[in-house]
């Protein structure tokens, strides 16, 4: 029994680490500035409910919060819609939100109006600056007319000012969008950033101190509403400059934007997208969409179906892989049409397009008459998606001399020369054995 004691407590160690992985894989911690924002936000939070996340609540200064336990995460990701904190609780700190991406996390946060310090600065850190205290975005043009208090801080966005890319925003995300908020400033030296929402070209953002008509000139129109960025481990980040945008109110309202040029007429008297538009960016940040896998990798010569140790140079290879996207809770095929394989010796000697069949990637090709180390290298980096990176390892020799072709076409006149050169030998031999000198007869003859 006492042998047995280590390796059954190493198996039930084992089954609470794999239980406890599968459920902190949907455990979201949502960060509230109050309780009331349950309810002013409970369609989007029912919404996510409803697509299996298992939602936390805590008040964002609470004493007991915590991201880590015991080197392990809690939660697998981090909603945060308090705007106005000034120092996040517990051993929760900005910095560490910072190590919660690095270490695979994902956070989508929401600002407003009256911004703390907290929010700020994370955001900072993914790239994205809000604008400063107590500013709004503004649009004389674009606003919505019923909503609005007269600031025209509640405006209406085109859907064709929406990042094109629907493994981010949706594919079905066409109806008119309402915001009020903070503006974002992306950095655009910034690789990882994407500006997902931008603002129409008339808006602006400026303090609401003054009246609309007092307004003075603010930030340039040329800004964000919402950002995203997706880190190199694949981690990903959401910023809204607006709560509002994914509150009850604007799920449920109809645009009624102001009759002007700057506003198309498609969106007038329309159900707002910010519900569509709000889950598409939620399950995305959350890596419920656009999430590849590697699968089964095979390669092997031509006609064969085992993989070598090595390949011959100017071989026929057939090389596969499998690819599958997550959508929801399941794995489907993936049927992207621009997956190539590159086969690299420090450079690509062959780069070649993948056609696909039920996720399953195949190539053909013929290995270059270069023989060394070389690499099956599938670099999949497009917008939305997380990177995809599959390398694996073979090497090529040349010939043995048992495999060269016994006669070589152009090497004909030489074989020819050596031919003759036997033939001429053979005659040489031949005719020299044969011949005998007369002289040499007769005095042979004589001395007889």
């Amino acid at each position: 029994m006492r042998n047995r004691s280590p390796l059954l407590l190493t198996l039930l160690a084992s089954i609470f680490k794999l239980s406890y992985s599968s459920v902190s894989d949907k455990k979201v911690l949502v960060l509230l500035d109050n309780q009331g924002i349950k309810d002013s936000h409970s369609r989007y939070f029912k919404a996510l409910a409803d697509n299996g996340f298992d939602l936390d609540y805590k008040q964002a200064d609470s004493a007991s919060l915590a991201l880590v336990k015991y080197g392990e995460r809690l939660y697998s990701h981090v909603l945060i819609f308090a705007p106005s904190v000034e120092e996040f609780g517990g051993q929760v700190k900005v910095e560490s939100l910072a190590n919660f991406v690095d270490d695979g996390g994902n956070i989508l946060v929401a600002g407003g109006q009256n911004l703390g310090e907290a929010i700020r600065e994370l955001t900072a850190e993914f790239g994205f600056e809000l604008d400063d205290e107590s500013t709004r975005v503004v649009d004389h043009f674009n606003y919505d007319t019923k909503l609005d208090d007269g600031t025209h801080t509640t405006i209406a966005v085109d859907s064709d000012l929406l990042l094109q890319a629907p493994t981010i925003v949706g594919s079905g995300t066409k109806k008119p969008l309402l915001f009020r908020g903070v503006a974002l400033l992306s950095d655009k030296e910034n690789p990882l950033s994407l500006e997902v929402l931008r603002a129409p070209s008339t808006a602006y953002s400026t303090s609401t101190s003054r009246p609309a008509s007092l307004f003075p000139a603010g930030v340039s129109s040329n800004i964000a509403l919402i950002g995203a960025m997706q880190a190199r481990n694949n981690a990903r980040v959401v910023i809204s400059g607006s709560m509002d945008f994914f509150s009850n109110a604007f799920f449920d309202a109809a645009v009624n934007g102001a009759e002007t040029e700057g506003l198309s007429k498609k969106t007038q008297a329309q159900k707002s997208g910010n519900e569509e538009l709000a889950l598409a960016l939620s399950l995305w940040a959350f890596q419920k969409s656009g999430v590849l896998k590697v699968g089964l990798v095979q390669h092997h010569r031509a006609g064969e179906n085992s993989t070598p140790s090595d390949y011959t140079v100017k071989d026929n290879v057939e090389y596969s892989i499998e690819i599958t996207q997550r959508q929801g809770d399941r794995w489907i095929p993936f049927k992207g049409t621009d997956v190539f394989l590159e086969f690299v010796r420090i450079d690509p000697f062959v780069r070649t397009n993948m056609v696909a069949k039920d996720g399953v990637f195949v190539s053909k090709f013929v290995v270059p008459d270069v023989y060394g180390v070389y690499q099956f290298k599938v670099d999949y980096d497009r917008l939305g998606y997380t990177h995809l990176f599959s390398t694996t390892q073979v090497s090529v020799r040349p010939y043995k001399h048992t495999e060269y072709e016994r006669f070589i076409g152009s090497a004909y006149p030489y074989y020819l020369s050596a031919i003759s050169m036997i033939a001429g030998t053979f005659v040489f031999v031949l005719v020299f054995n044969s011949y005998k000198d007369d002289d040499v007869v007769l005095s042979t003859k004589k001395k007889e």
